[in-house]
């Protein structure tokens, strides 16, 4: 009994960090160039983030050489500020954007960079470990529609349902 259990927490933790098929991370990452500032240009509903509004990540170094990640977002509803502190780790090399990260103890869910601006760091279309999660970030709190039409094209490929995004207000 003991080894199926631990047979099925392998499956079950393993499976989030998977990824969506069609979905690479991106090659060339530099996670220096990643820190900082980003704000939530469009998402998938899901409910950690149902209803909020101005939604930013702050990605910065950790001392054990992670990622610690802070996400908040304003809920109207409640007229407050919502805040959620976790840490991100690389899954492989630190040059390719895959990442595990967590918010709750021992759970981590893969963070997929699938596409950057390499030049300037600018813009970021980011999966989960599945089609349900998907995110379009940028340094500036509005883009332009070509990378608006980009992130809606390069997502409906890959199997993501573009139907449901939510534009962020920011």
């Amino acid at each position: 009994m003991k080894t199926v259990l631990i047979i099925m927490m392998t499956l079950v933790l393993s499976s989030c960090l998977g990824m969506p098929q069609g979905v690479q991370p991106v090659g060339n990452f530099e996670l220096n160039r990643y820190l900082g500032k980003w704000y939530e240009i469009a998402r998938l509903d899901h409910s950690f983030e149902r209803g909020l509004t101005r939604v930013t990540a702050q990605y910065s170094m950790r001392e054990d050489g992670g990622v610690k990640v802070i996400n908040r977002g304003f809920n109207a509803a409640e007229n407050q500020w919502r805040e959620a502190e976790g840490k991100a780790f690389f899954v492989n090399q630190d040059d390719e954007a895959y990442l595990k990260v967590s918010f709750f103890g021992p759970f981590y869910g893969a963070y997929v960079v699938f596409e950057l601006d390499h030049d300037n760091y600018q813009y970021a279309f980011v999966s989960g470990p599945d089609t349900e999660y998907l995110w379009l970030l940028s340094r500036t709190p509005q883009v332009d529609q070509a990378i608006i039409d980009k992130f809606v094209s390069m997502a409906a490929d890959r199997g993501f349902d573009t139907d449901a995004l939510i534009f962020v207000e920011q």
